[in-house]
């Protein structure tokens, strides 16, 4: 076993819904190549898990957790986990990684959607918003590197990020608008020119 330090310290970011289905999964190593073998480590992952009652929330209203984490041991990585309302979120690293680490990144990547949803983190709000959480996902994590554990940080790219859209997705208005700013500036770059 290779135990050298190294940046790659994620091996998987998962966020399973209540029934262990897979709504986000991105893995950055081949510890599990085939999709077929994901989704058996994701539904032992999930049995082994979501039985883990000081985790659980029933409303919204009523929640007065602080969604530490829990970490397991389980087919050799190390697993950092919470859950809340109708989401489980997990991060998997190797055995000899930092638990510490894995649960900035997984703390990082709940409290940015809590703020990206505000604080609304559940299923159908996470659905609705899947974008914000690939590119949150994105910021926080490249290629298995920890790149981000300041959620402030995550949601402030996120939201430069999201408007940054392609201009074939924009709408009417925002064409109109980026027009009148091209044609502003090549106004003002015309006067200028007459002016030397």
């Amino acid at each position: 076993m290779d135990t050298e330090p190294s940046l790659y310290t994620v091996k998987a970011v998962l966020i399973l819904d209540n029934d262990g289905e897979r709504l986000y999964a991105k893995y950055y190593d081949d510890t599990y190549p085939s999709v077929k073998e994901q989704k058996a480590f994701e539904k032992n992952i999930f049995s082994k898990t979501h039985r883990t009652d000081s985790m659980k929330c029933i409303s919204i209203h009523t929640c007065t957790h602080t969604f530490s984490g829990e970490i397991a041991l389980l087919e050799g990585l190390t697993v950092v986990y919470k859950s809340n309302i109708d989401l489980f979120f997990y991060v998997v690293g190797s055995s000899h990684e930092n638990e510490l680490m894995l649960m900035a990144v997984l703390n990082c990547l709940f409290d940015s959607l809590s703020q990206m949803l505000r604080k609304n983190v559940e299923r159908r709000a996470l659905l609705e918003n899947m974008e914000g959480l690939f590119l949150a996902v994105d910021e926080i994590v490249d290629g298995g590197v920890i790149l981000e554990s300041d959620p402030q940080q995550v949601v402030h790219r996120v939201a430069l990020r999201g408007e940054d859209v392609p201009y074939s997705e924009q709408t009417v208005t925002q064409k109109a608008s980026f027009l009148l700013q091209v044609l502003q500036s090549a106004k003002e770059q015309i006067k200028w020119s007459l002016l030397r």
